[in-house]
């Protein structure tokens, strides 16, 4: 006769928390160096929406890299709530504020790093949501898609952090990783519930105040 297999050893196997990173350390070169952790949103700071984004879509902890005017980003923004770092670094690109944020982690506990960019308001709670029901379901490299296309926010699993920061660099981020392992892949499409847009010149503010940017939470 087969044994009987105890509930234990029947139950799925426990998966880590997924740590938020932001990226929040840009100091707005094409919007006139206007630091866009400040620019604001719904009249407070955009950091501070991008985070609770971050924390409503079911990560924690969660992880700031601020950069350029890293003081005034901390006395503005109520970010009681999260883990901030700093980058020294920041004007060299994204890639530095990957490999801090990164670094940040390290003793963190987390199973995989959710990041996102401070600059895309449009991306909600019910994408970030998606991309970790993808981890949970067994994939260690997951993106939002938009139309097919990868987008933000990228889910990294902590066995790929080492391999990703050592790759990052400018303003590629984790660009060349992503398509070195395209194989590996799983995008999860989120055009029906978010907007990837940039807040990149000051062409783009007017976004800032558009009711068709997605609040924190919308479309779960």
């Amino acid at each position: 006769m087969a044994p009987i297999s105890s509930p234990a050893s029947d139950a799925p196997p426990v998966r880590r928390p997924v740590a938020g990173l932001l990226l929040a350390a840009g100091g707005g070169r094409r919007l006139g160096g206007r630091p866009k952790a400040l620019l604001d949103f719904r009249g407070r700071p955009l950091v501070e929406n991008a985070a609770r984004v971050l924390r409503e879509g079911g990560c924690g902890p969660v992880h700031i890299v601020l950069g350029a005017a890293a003081g005034a980003v901390r006395e503005r923004a109520d970010l009681a709530a999260y883990e901030t770092a700093e980058n020294p670094d920041w004007a060299q690109g994204m890639g530095s504020s990957l490999r801090v944020g990164l670094a940040a982690l390290a003793d963190s506990g987390a199973g995989a790093a959710l990041v996102s960019l401070v600059d895309q308001p449009g991306i909600g709670a019910a994408a970030v949501a998606r991309v970790i029901a993808a981890y949970e379901g067994g994939s260690g490299l997951v993106a939002a898609a938009y139309g097919g296309k990868r987008g933000h926010p990228v889910l990294f699993a902590a066995d790929r952090w080492a391999a990703v920061a050592a790759g990052a660099s400018g303003d590629r981020g984790a660009r060349a990783y992503l398509e070195e392992h395209a194989a590996a892949l799983t995008l999860v499409e989120c055009a029906d519930v978010a907007e990837p847009y940039d807040i990149d010149t000051p062409r783009d503010l007017f976004r800032l105040a558009s009711p068709g940017a997605p609040r924190a939470g919308e479309g779960q």
